[in-house]
């Protein structure tokens, strides 16, 4: 195993901690923030400065315009990115849009990507992902999908009701998951400016991180032809599961950022804070809060890593990314809970970034497949595999 960088990737990395350090972290205290986060001014000078750095969108393929990252050096380069909030808008790899961005370079047809995601990729157009909806309708179980698309002539008829639609409020176009009359799911393609089409409202979350916050959409007969279906008509599932996969791990590395920034501001703080005749950090509680951080950083790292190898290598990886999602969304919130309590009075308001990242980064444990649902999925594989190898153990002691 070698965990060594290459050094194209070292200046990479550096580049983008640079980048970060210099162009985006200055812009955190930007008043073009909401509860709903950073609307479409800054998001565009954001961008601008990435495009500049040449920074932008690096998971693309270069084809497409990107800086064709793999899964280990997207790891690398995400992590630095995530140091600060608004790096990943910035860099244009925030969610869902990184998520459909792969999504659309694997499925979707010529056509497809020349009207969306070539100009997505640039930094021009922003997207959601229409799948979660309220009971009884899909949640952690897609197969309880509701929303319904109906063939009529050269189009398909949809209608339903999503929520938790992150990026809904000012995205250009959606990819849309329905049920098919066979009971099937399709995803479709549509512009968000097209009739049919209402932004109920927009949701109040913990976080405030997200560009376009998380919508409430509404479909009332819209119509989507037959072109702008994404890949084939049946495998909606199959495609989540393209889209999902890659979309937790690149999570985990994004949070990763946020959760070392956090570490770095207690451990700058209890360094220089002194009660009872010496540093915070020479007391033994805090001493060990910092150790317990510097492990969960490290432990989810090294499963970021593992999982992006083993998707370098053509894996699928729906059981290593389940396992890097609950690992790393449980230890890195555990390095911002710990950071909260050794800043103290610091830690539960605004003047460090902490108290921030602790109100962002809660949500981690819930989307993109909760915990329990992760550790419920897992636990069924591997009795699955215990009962596999038992079956194969019998089958040799008989033909021997």
């Amino acid at each position: 195993m070698d965990f060594s960088l290459s050094p194209e990737l070292r200046a990479l990395r550096d580049k983008t901690r640079r980048f970060i350090a210099e162009q985006v972290i200055p812009l955190e205290s930007d008043p073009r923030q909401s509860h709903h986060g950073p609307d479409e001014s800054l998001r565009r000078e954001l961008v601008a400065r990435a495009r500049a750095a040449g920074l932008l969108t690096p998971h693309a393929s270069r084809e497409m315009g990107g800086l064709g990252l793999s899964h280990v050096e997207k790891a690398v380069v995400f992590e630095e990115a995530g140091y600060s909030r608004l790096g990943p808008t910035a860099l244009n790899i925030h969610a869902p849009d990184e998520g459909n961005i792969h999504l659309m370079e694997e499925v979707a047809t010529p056509a497809q990507k020349e009207r969306w995601l070539r100009p997505q990729v640039a930094g021009e157009l922003r997207s959601c992902f229409a799948m979660t909806e309220p009971s009884p309708g899909a949640g952690a179980d897609p197969s309880m999908l509701q929303a319904t698309a109906v063939r009529d002539g050269g189009d398909y008829v949809i209608n339903g009701r999503k929520w938790f639609i992150t990026g809904a409020d000012g995205a250009d176009y959606a990819i849309v998951m329905a049920r098919m009359e066979d009971g099937s799911a399709t995803m479709f393609l549509t512009d968000m400016d097209r009739p049919g089409i209402v932004l109920e409202s927009n949701m109040d979350a913990m976080d405030a991180c997200f560009t376009g916050g998380h919508g409430v959409l509404r479909f009332e007969n819209l119509r989507v032809p037959a072109a702008d279906v994404l890949g084939e008509i049946g495998k909606g599932f199959r495609y989540a599961q393209v889209r999902l996969a890659p979309a937790r791990l690149t999570h985990c590395m994004r949070w990763l950022g946020q959760a070392r920034r956090a570490h770095d501001t207690a451990l700058d703080y209890v360094r220089r804070r002194h009660a009872f005749g010496k540093p915070l950090v020479e007391h033994e509680g805090v001493g060990f809060m910092v150790a317990d951080n510097d492990m969960d950083l490290h432990t989810a790292r090294l499963h970021i890593w593992h999982t992006a190898w083993l998707l370098d290598q053509g894996e699928k990886c729906n059981f290593e990314s389940s396992r890097a999602k609950v690992v790393c969304s449980e230890a890195e919130w555990r390095v911002v809970d710990r950071s909260v309590q050794m800043l103290g009075g610091q830690g539960v308001t605004g003047e460090t970034p902490v108290m921030r990242i602790f109100t962002d980064m809660r949500a981690f444990r819930i989307y993109d497949g909760p915990s329990e649902v992760h550790r419920w999925s897992m636990a069924r594989k591997l009795a699955h595999l215990s009962e596999k190898a038992e079956a194969e153990l019998l089958r040799e002691g008989g033909a021997a």
